[in-house]
């Protein structure tokens, strides 16, 4: 495999950024995960902006163009003949003396990453094998107010802290400090009751997934009723069907949330399917 380092392409084995950047010592670094589709990446322009969105909320100007960016992604999954892959784009501060304030003197490092996945679209093979077992964890989501929730960055110890905390568990659902339910450790969550789609809303503590953006606009064109709002565990627990969304997963069942079970996922297999058509129609 040859990964992007900074404008190179670099054999994995080979490919490394210095111990002084910022995005290892201080997960001073933005970061999209993406997913490509017969050798284009799906809602670029979404994911371009979100990128966009957390490098202003760390102040990191990475010099670089949508074009330039795009055709570093897009070069990397032809250098390595990929048509269906995993595609990672990181944004760090890059080398900085070992102080916690940032320099206003930057050189960002760009890294794009990529691995191969099965070729998705209506013929394709989804990621996952079974439907999710999730669990609510006491680890809190962290406050926007502490660290935007809609920046991605590599600042990413809650998620992980969530994911130890629900042990063999698929997903983490995580709470913010009043009780409400704002998203996965690697997910945005949804629910259905009574034939209506429900999610958090973008008011909370959640990170606004492209994914979950994709299914809302789906969900809208064919229309499903959507509430976004305020949700306890309580709620997901008493719903008739709950599922998960991400770039790779697309739309997950979930088998078991805490002590729930969910029986069908009639609404949620509805929208695999109209993600598996636009994924079709625009990329095969």
């Amino acid at each position: 495999m040859l990964y992007n380092v900074n404008g190179d392409l670099v054999a994995a084995d080979d490919a490394a950024v210095s111990v002084s950047d910022r995005g290892f010592q201080y997960g001073d670094a933005a970061f999209e995960t993406m997913r490509a589709y017969g050798g284009q990446v799906f809602a670029w322009a979404a994911h371009f902006k979100r990128l966009r969105s957390t490098c202003n909320a760390l102040g990191i100007d990475h010099g670089l163009s949508e074009s330039k960016l795009r055709g570093r992604v897009h070069g990397t999954l032809a250098a390595n003949d990929l048509a269906d892959a995993y595609v990672r784009l990181t944004v760090s501060r890059g080398v900085q003396p070992g102080k916690l304030s940032p320099s206003d003197d930057t050189d960002p490092t760009v890294v794009v990453v990529t691995e191969s996945l099965p070729r998705g679209g209506v013929d394709g093979t989804r990621v996952w094998d079974d439907p999710a077992t999730v669990r609510t964890v006491d680890v809190e989501r962290v406050r926007d107010a502490a660290l935007p929730a809609t920046a991605k960055t590599h600042n990413y110890l809650n998620g992980i802290l969530a994911r130890i905390d629900a042990g063999d568990a698929d997903e983490a659902i995580m709470l913010d400090a009043r009780g409400r339910v704002t998203e996965g450790a690697t997910s945005n969550v949804f629910f259905v009751d009574d034939g209506v789609l429900h999610t958090p809303s973008l008011d909370l503590d959640v990170l606004p997934g492209v994914t979950r953006w994709a299914v809302l606009e789906l969900a809208d064109t064919i229309g499903i009723p959507i509430e976004e709002g305020h949700y306890t565990p309580r709620d997901l627990r008493h719903a008739d069907e709950l599922f998960l969304t991400n770039t790779t997963w697309e739309v997950r069942p979930v088998a078991t949330y805490d002590h729930a079970t969910y029986d069908t996922c009639k609404v949620g297999a509805r929208l695999a399917r109209a993600v598996a058509e636009e994924v079709e129609e625009r990329h095969y």
